[in-house]
C-alpha cells in the first residue's frame, strides 16, 4: 500500500462519536470573609541591603515619611522583621510584589 493510500484510509474511516463528560466545577474554597480578613505585609531582615536603602524603599512603596520608614527599618534590623502594612489581601499582595521588585524579603501573613 502506498503512503497516499494509508492517508486515504484514515480519511475514509467513520467518525465514532465520543462522549465528553461535563466539566466538574469545584466550589471556591475561600469565603469572601476570609479574603477580606486583614493581611500583614511583613519585611524580614537580610544581610544584603543597606539600612538607608531599606528606608528609601519603605518611603517609595508605602509613602511613609522618613522617620516612620526609619522606625520600621530599625525594627527589621533589631527584631528580624516588621509589619509594614495591614489590610485587604489584594493590596497586600501588590505591596509584597513591589518589595520583591526592590529585592527585599517580604511575606504576606493572615491576621489570626
Amino acid at each position: 500500500m502506498a503512503h497516499g493510500d494509508s492517508a486515504l484510509l484514515i480519511l475514509n474511516q467513520k467518525a465514532v462519536p465520543t462522549t465528553v463528560e461535563k466539566p466538574t466545577i469545584e466550589q471556591e474554597t475561600k469565603s469572601e470573609e476570609e479574603l477580606d480578613l486583614p493581611w500583614h505585609v511583613v519585611v524580614h531582615n537580610d544581610p544584603v541591603n543597606l539600612m538607608t536603602y531599606v528606608t528609601m524603599v519603605f518611603q517609595r512603596v508605602f509613602g511613609y515619611p522618613r522617620e516612620k520608614a526609619e522606625r520600621h527599618m530599625l525594627e527589621v534590623h533589631h527584631k528580624g522583621r516588621s509589619i509594614l502594612w495591614s489590610g485587604l489581601r489584594e493590596r497586600a499582595e501588590l505591596y509584597v510584589q513591589q518589595l520583591h521588585g526592590y529585592l527585599l524579603l517580604a511575606t504576606l501573613e493572615k491576621v489570626s
